[in-house]
């Protein structure tokens, strides 16, 4: 009794003490006596006997002793001896009749730990069938049957427990498997739930609760798979079938039978066609009801329900019988049903989806049967989609606020996204014309001053949502509807495009985008376009959609953006980039539009004359923070000086874009024409005073100026040639000077990309090779941690030197025979980072290098000559050289491959390491042919593995 007074006070402490300290050492002394013997007998003393404490709720020390029981007997319980387990049995049946009323949680756990403890007894014979027997003794007693409705909820659940817990033997599972005993209990497990049943409804709290824990049960065999073995004849006419379905006519038990109800239709084909006749009876006594009061909890049970029959067997609604009608009917009523949220409307999707992809998947052969189900469905799917377009509208508190940024609530954002791919559905069922007609729909467009805002912008979401079906086939669309809603944005002023407005631009400038080529052949006032978008690109919430749709339509409205007055509007918009602080990425898309359709000017002048004012800005802002005059002011201004940098760095990074989109028109550089060269000299004469300026200290900028760089010689072709020593000599003291900007290893590659056959330049691309590799940063390389210490410039080297194997000639990489030793190794150590892009470009090098080496070698032995000795190698010795890299290389690289195969990630380096060694081996083979044996051959590599798995299966 001391022990269990104990046992009171700790609980009051742990769940009423205000003092943390106090509660964390009674749940520390908790845990301790839980795990003691005296657990036993505490616990089931504090249920069975009738000892009160005034101090204490007798609810949770009882629930407290129930946990214990239970987790002991699920950890314990099959070490007690037969003795105990049959008196702990008894124990618990009586606190099972004891709490038979409650409180139901308490009852809950004194039935999981009575299941638990009979699955524990298998030894003693069969255990269900054991407990079945307890159940009938506990089950005469009037408050008994209460405690074996609670059991016989629980008990399916604990068996599958108890089969998926890995202490459970197998013999253990043979023995209380569902299919062996479980199950075999179904028929009296139902009989008795149909007597229970069998009282009158009441409405009486006792009787409800009585119901509801009825349908718990069912619930629970139901899951388990009790009725598989019933015919399906018999079980249409299941007294317990009736049960569930009289239970939906009483509020408190209206959630579970649904829960029931939909249970049996996913699992059981034939209980489709059963509901189906009783549809017209749920709407018009439950739904139409429930629609009228606005009883969210019946409509949205039974939108789930009805969704679930038409889900689970669409070919009975596509037989269109007048019951199928009736539930399309229903569902349409809960589409359309004006909720809160979106829930309702959601929930009915996936029929719909099933239903939509049925009848379009009918077989085709079938032909007029195929037509006239859609012919039939016409109408459902046509009030379908008003309803959609309705629920898919925003919620007042959206569409009236006012806020700097105004988002889609959550579950609207969701909705949509669901809803997606049941308008594309709908839009092949319907055709793309019964579809976008609907959208068209609204005599709005002949008086502005009252427009529905609300369902424009959802109209705008469903014709983008389609725009995938509607250019596929290819028809001709009226989009007078779009140019008018464009029409009048862009004539209102720019002060209006707040709020919930910034929605209606994003969906606008989405359809825009998406079908700019019909647009832009539609006879239509570009200006009013531009405009529209121009005021969208200041936007923030819109400004992404408003760039993509210029970008579009620049690239498929070419004549009509070439007018005089389309070109001012974007030079406008161009000049004014500075004041409407958008993202990078929204910014490069503008300019690319722009630089794209200024390109494709026939015009030479005029291209000339309109590329200059599109850079101007750029080349200002540059030239602002490089301006000596005023370098020492700035540095004495912090916020100054950032303002610049960043300006810079968005003029650089404008530059870049418009080179990126130009193409030179000589690969002589003799037309002077070309708008390319004069804009080349400026870049090159502002972009070499700032690479020798402290500014470019600055990693941003740093950053924005070798990706301009690189653009400029992508698309300038040979007219970059005059400068390319200087620019090599940029790059290489900048990346000594700042070792941890890869920028400049990659602007570099790109170099070699492009000049790296031209024989003149091949002593520049070597030194600038050897500074590079001798650099601190790449020389410090000699770990795995250190390389995912810096990612970036472990994959930026590895890139640069597979390109420079690449595309140097075979002379240049002979010279540079003892610089690839260098970073061979190096490449080696790399491949074992964690980093997987550091690790996979290390590997692409060495793979690169070795198939440089393996077909040189190929094309020697092919041509009947040996290779000379090590003295004596010739300029033109690839092979040679590459065999003198592997034999120096080859040990540190077999075993920094097995190691990587054993690393993290390692799944990710399989295929390239496969090829590394297959390459490898490749070598070692061919070398056995040639006077270079003695240096490499199979015992080379024979050695390195045996060297490698040694030292691993050592460590």
């Amino acid at each position: 009794m001391e022990l269990q007074m104990k046992v009171a006070q700790a609980v009051h402490v742990l769940n009423h003490d205000s003092q943390s300290c106090n509660r964390v050492a009674a749940n520390q002394w908790l845990v301790q006596f839980q795990q003691t013997d005296a657990a036993w007998e505490v616990a089931t003393s504090i249920l069975t006997s009738n000892y009160h404490q005034q101090f204490v709720s007798d609810f949770e020390v009882e629930f407290f002793a129930a946990q214990i029981l239970k987790r002991k007997i699920q950890n314990e319980g099959s070490y007690l001896q037969m003795g105990a387990k049959d008196a702990l049995l008894n124990a618990l049946l009586l606190a099972a009749k004891k709490f038979s009323l409650g409180p139901p949680q308490l009852l809950t756990q004194i039935c999981l730990a009575l299941s638990a403890l009979m699955l524990h007894a298998v030894e003693h014979g069969k255990p269900i069938e054991k407990l079945f027997c307890s159940l009938q003794s506990l089950e005469n007693h009037d408050e008994g049957t209460i405690a074996v409705l609670e059991m016989l909820t629980v008990l399916p659940e604990v068996v599958e427990d108890q089969n998926t817990d890995h202490r459970t033997s197998s013999a253990q599972r043979r023995e209380y498997g569902r299919e062996e005993q479980l199950l075999s209990h179904t028929s009296v497990v139902l009989e008795f739930l149909h007597r229970q049943s069998d009282k009158s409804f009441d409405s009486s709290i006792q009787l409800q609760g009585r119901h509801r824990k009825i349908l718990r049960c069912l619930l629970s065999w139901v899951r388990a798979g009790c009725f598989s073995e019933i015919p399906p004849s018999s079980l249409a006419g299941h007294p317990l079938l009736s049960f569930v379905f009289n239970s939906l006519q009483v509020s408190s038990s209206f959630d579970l039978a649904i829960e029931v109800l939909t249970e049996l239709v996913s699992r059981h084909e034939c209980i489709p066609q059963v509901l189906l006749c009783k549809v017209g009876f749920l709407r018009d006594i439950l739904l139409l009801p429930a629609l009228s009061s606005g009883d969210e909890t019946v409509i949205s049970g039974l939108a789930c329900f009805l969704s679930e029959i038409g889900h689970a067997a669409p070919s009975l609604i596509a037989e269109a019988s007048p019951e199928a009608f009736v539930l399309t009917d229903a569902l349409l009523s809960c589409v359309s049903f004006p909720s809160e949220d979106w829930e309702i409307a959601d929930s009915t999707l996936q029929f719909w989806c099933s239903l939509a992809s049925f009848i379009l998947g009918l077989d085709v052969d079938s032909g007029e049967n195929v037509k006239s189900v859609k012919v039939l469905f016409f109408p459902v799917f046509s009030v379908l989609l008003d309803a959609l377009l309705l629920r898919s509208q925003v919620d007042d508190s959206t569409f009236y606020g006012d806020g700097v940024m105004v988002d889609l609530p959550d579950s609207l954002e969701q909705f949509r996204m669901n809803l997606t791919e049941l308008l594309v559905d709908v839009c092949q069922l319907l055709g793309s014309t019964a579809f976008i007609q609907k959208i068209f729909l609204g005599g709005w467009t002949s008086n502005s001053l009252h427009i529905p805002w609300k369902e424009v912008e959802a109209k705008m979401f469903a014709l983008n949502a389609i725009a995938e079906v509607n250019i596929t086939e290819a028809q001709e669309i009226d989009f007078s509807f779009v140019i008018h809603l464009v029409t009048i944005l862009s004539s209102r002023p720019r002060d209006d495009a707040k709020g919930f407005m910034r929605l209606v631009y994003k969906s606008a400038a989405e359809v825009v985008a998406s079908y700019s080529k019909w647009i832009s052949s539609c006879q239509t006032n570009t200006r009013s376009l531009l405009l529209f978008l121009a005021t969208g690109i200041s936007e923030p919430l819109c400004s992404a959609a408003c760039a993509s749709a210029l970008l579009k339509l620049c690239e498929d409205a070419t004549a009509p953006m070439h007018e005089h007055s389309s070109l001012e509007i974007l030079l406008w918009i161009a000049e004014s980039l500075d004041e409407r602080h958008l993202p990078l990425e929204d910014e490069e898309k503008v300019v690319s539009a722009i630089a794209l359709l200024l390109g494709s000017l026939p015009n030479k002048e005029l291209k000339n004359n309109l590329l200059a004012r599109l850079v101007s800005p750029c080349y200002e802002a540059i030239g602002k923070l490089i301006d000596e005059n005023q370098d020492h002011s700035l540095r004495h201004n912090p916020a100054s000086y950032s303002q610049f940098v960043n300006g810079a760095r968005r003029g650089l990074h404008r530059l870049g874009t418009v080179f990126s989109h130009l193409v030179t028109e000589s690969s002589t550089g003799s037309d002077l024409d070309d708008p390319l060269i004069p804009l080349l000299g400026v870049f090159w004469q502002m972009l070499e005073k700032l690479f020798q300026s402290e500014h470019i200290g600055n990693a941003v900028l740093s950053m924005a100026a070798c990706r301009a760089l690189s653009q400029a010689i992508q698309s300038s072709g040979q007219h970059f040639t005059f400068v390319l020593p200087r620019v090599l000599n940029c790059l290489s003291t900048n990346f000594v000077s700042f070792q941890s900007h890869d920028c400049y290893i990659r602007a570099a590659s790109v170099l070699i990309e492009e000049f790296g056959s031209r024989e003149e330049y091949r002593h520049l691309f070597v030194s600038i090779f050897e500074r590079f590799s001798k650099s601190t940063s790449i020389m410090a390389l000699t770990s795995s941690y250190i390389c995912d210490q810096e990612p970036d410039m472990v994959e930026a080297f590895a890139n640069f030197t597979s390109i420079f194997v690449r595309c140097s000639p075979k002379e240049v990489l002979v010279v540079s025979g003892s610089i690839l030793e260098l970073s061979f190794q190096k490449a080696a150590i790399c491949c074992t980072a964690m980093h997987r892009g550091a690790a996979l470009a290390a590997m692409s090098f060495m793979s690169c290098f070795l198939e440089t080496g393996l077909n040189a070698l190929v094309e020697s032995l092919a041509h009947g000559s040996e290779l000379e000795s090590i003295v004596g190698i010739s300029d033109s010795s690839i092979d040679a050289m590459a065999i003198q890299v592997i034999s120096h290389s080859g040990d540190g690289l077999v075993s920094n491959l097995m190691y990587a195969l054993l690393g993290v990630s390692a799944m990710s380096r399989v295929h390239k390491s496969a090829t590394i060694l297959q390459q490898l081996a490749a070598m070692c083979s061919l070398s056995e042919r040639t006077t270079w044996k003695a240096h490499l051959c199979w015992d080379s590599l024979h050695g390195w593995l045996h060297s490698s798995l040694s030292t691993e299966f050592t460590s």
